[in-house]
């Protein structure tokens, strides 16, 4: 039986913790925890954990770096380009045809800049999906710090400022992998270890 102290050993699942690092708070094998962040689209305060359902779903959450994060090379833009379009994707090899992009793997972002600084239709399109039999769009994919309120997700969690990180998170919402936002390679290959491929 998982309890909420209990640590996942290395596996398939859950690796060894080499980017740890980058989010000292969010610590592999150990239960996500949740913070208080700003949802970019309404401007509303939630808990970054209480905006995901345990649905059987991954999740990756990706907290960006210090740069603008609508700029043309920055590192969330090269992230979603690489999870929409590139046939390594986890996204493209694990999403059954027809499914919602999301239906396997749910990525979420969270960026440190306050939510009036940011415009949302200037972001990346992976975080702004049409979904659903009518392909609505999906407006709380995107998040930021809660920095009126006095809770920075980027102190509370130890998130590294400049570069930022991924937290992948297991369906269980136990922690399974911390990586660079450029290790592209390396979450393909966490992916690649259990997964099927649908496509």
């Amino acid at each position: 039986m998982c309890t909420e102290n209990s640590n996942h050993r290395p596996s398939i699942l859950t690796v060894e913790a080499s980017h740890q690092h980058l989010a000292q708070g969010f610590l592999i094998g150990k239960r996500f925890h949740s913070a208080p962040v700003i949802r970019l689209s309404d401007a509303r305060p939630v808990h970054l954990g209480h905006v995901v359902k345990a649905d059987g779903r991954f999740r990756i959450f990706a907290l960006a770096g210090a740069e603008d994060p609508a700029a043309s090379g920055s590192a969330i833009r090269s992230l979603c380009n690489f999870l929409a379009g590139d046939r390594e994707s986890p996204i493209r090899r694990y999403t059954p045809t027809g499914d919602d992009i999301d239906s396997v793997i749910d990525v979420r972002a969270v960026f440190q800049q306050g939510h009036c600084e940011l415009a949302i239709e200037a972001l990346p399109s992976l975080l702004l999906p049409r979904k659903g039999r009518y392909g609505l769009r999906d407006y709380e994919k995107m998040f930021c710090s809660d920095l009126k309120g006095g809770h920075d997700i980027f102190t509370m969690r130890g998130i590294d400022r400049k570069s930022g990180c991924m937290v992948v998170v297991r369906p269980d919402q136990y922690v399974a992998h911390v990586l660079p936002l450029d290790g592209f390679s390396q979450l393909a290959a966490f992916f690649d270890g259990f997964m099927l491929q649908t496509n």
